[in-house]
């Protein structure tokens, strides 16, 4: 008796719980999602909420170069890196591709060790396998060393002996989207159209998708010779030598990264993140990417208008004489403000967005090409120019922005409003950089209905 009570029970409840099911009714009431969008600040990163400001303003500009034209301007949303990339983050990139070069050798002898051939909870088949980021390698196995000795600095080159990994081999290789390629209209074949061939029409979809999926190759480990050839007649050996490596070091901003390797460091920035999500069986995230010049300029400002340095105010010290930035004082005097070159990230106080040497200590690479008029033909909302330079452009196609000055650019180059740039091949002593990240929506707190603004 009790039996048919109890299935009685269970019964009524199925029938309630399905009557409570939304089947629609025949209405249009959009998807189902498992669980509302609850976006959470990225690790290290600060938000920047949307606004307008005016570019170019409230800087000197004793050199003549005209190029910063004052113009209102809208930025979305946005995460930016509260520190520039350091020393110690840059590593933990050379060292994964490093590994992973590694596991993919050793994957031939040892698959069950250093590959992953299926998903262990979905049970889907990997072809080909991919890497198993949490096995460790044993570096000092004497097979280990000689299973990867193709990896290892050549017999001939080593240096007393010393058997090193070969920073020439580590490459890094992935994908990305040129979506101006894939915005564009094909001019030479008005046939793809197909209503009438009146007017051409873009490729996407429609022939061949390798016409903006791309696939960069990039060399990861930094120039640390930028110390030497940055500077003749001056003795950096020291820095060549330890800069990057040493431990002394870890907290300071990387250098010695061109264009090309800061966009690789992204990519694989945004791959780590969603290689986790994706294990624990979420969703992917937006990418971190460079920030544009006007999304730089905007944090830089934290949230002033016309100010010309990030802490708001026109002088490069406070009420006391202390320095504010690390930058190249008076007529030269490089330790006045507390460090010769570099200096540990986010050693002065912070501007008002709370983010951190936003002047001086390195300038920061930014996405978009260099162009003295950009800021006359692009748009007023979230204005950006890009172009993807081939290796067999002329330089002047090359030049990239970078932003906020160095340790060795003297007061009026840290300006917030100061353009500069650098060649996208070029790695230098005094060029880091910085990551962003879009925010997806309107600003936080906006992804429901009941938010919107009516």
């Amino acid at each position: 008796m009790k039996n048919k009570f109890f299935a009685l029970a269970v019964l009524m409840l199925i029938i309630v719980f399905s009557s409570c099911k939304n089947t629609g009714n025949g209405e249009l009431t959009g998807v189902n999602r498992k669980a509302k969008y609850n976006p959470v600040d990225p690790y290290g990163m600060v938000y920047i909420p949307m606004g307008s400001y005016t570019i170019g303003v409230g800087d000197e500009d004793p050199m003549g170069y005209n190029n910063t034209s004052p113009r209102t301007v809208s930025v979305s949303a946005f995460y930016m890196d509260q520190t520039e990339i350091t020393n110690s983050e840059y590593r933990q990139f050379v060292n994964w591709v490093r590994d992973s070069i590694a596991m993919t050798i050793l994957g031939e002898s040892y698959p069950e060790t250093y590959l992953i051939e299926q998903h262990p909870k979905t049970g889907e088949i990997y072809d080909p396998p991919i890497i198993n980021q949490k096995a460790k390698i044993d570096w000092k196995d004497p097979e280990v060393q000689e299973a990867l000795e193709e990896l290892f600095i050549p017999e001939h080159e080593r240096y007393a002996r010393k058997k090193e990994i070969d920073a020439r081999k580590l490459y890094y290789d992935y994908y990305w989207i040129d979506f101006n390629a894939a915005a564009q209209k094909d001019l030479t074949d008005p046939d793809n159209d197909p209503v009438d061939g009146s007017f051409a029409t873009r490729p996407q979809g429609r022939r061949d998708r390798s016409v903006f999926v791309k696939k960069e190759r990039i060399n990861v480990y930094p120039d640390t010779l930028c110390w030497i050839s940055d500077y003749a007649y001056s003795y950096n050996e020291p820095m060549a030598k330890f800069y990057f490596s040493h431990q002394a070091y870890d907290n300071y901003p990387v250098v010695g990264v061109n264009w090309k390797q800061a966009r690789a460091f992204c990519a694989w920035r945004t791959e780590l993140k969603n290689s986790f999500i994706e294990s624990e069986g979420k969703g992917v995230i937006n990418e971190y990417r460079l920030p544009t010049e006007i999304e730089w300029e905007r944090a830089a400002r934290g949230g002033y208008e016309g100010n010309p340095y990030p802490w708001g105010g026109p002088y490069t010290f406070n009420e006391k004489g202390c320095y504010l930035a690390n930058f190249k004082p008076q007529r030269g005097n490089y330790a006045a403000d507390g460090g010769l070159t570099t200096l540990i990230v986010g050693h002065f106080p912070p501007n008002d967005f709370n983010l951190y040497d936003m002047a001086g200590n390195v300038a920061e690479w930014t996405i978009d090409a260099f162009d003295e008029s950009s800021y006359n033909f692009g748009w007023d909302m979230n204005l950006s120019y890009t172009y993807n330079a081939k290796d067999t452009d002329p330089p002047a196609l090359k030049r990239k922005v970078v932003r906020g000055g160095s340790w060795k650019d003297v007061y009026n180059n840290i300006q917030v409003s100061n353009r500069s740039y650098e060649y996208q091949d070029t790695a230098t002593s005094y060029v880091g950089f910085r990551c962003v990240q879009s925010f997806l929506g309107r600003q936080k707190g906006d992804s429901s209905k009941a938010s919107a603004i009516y």
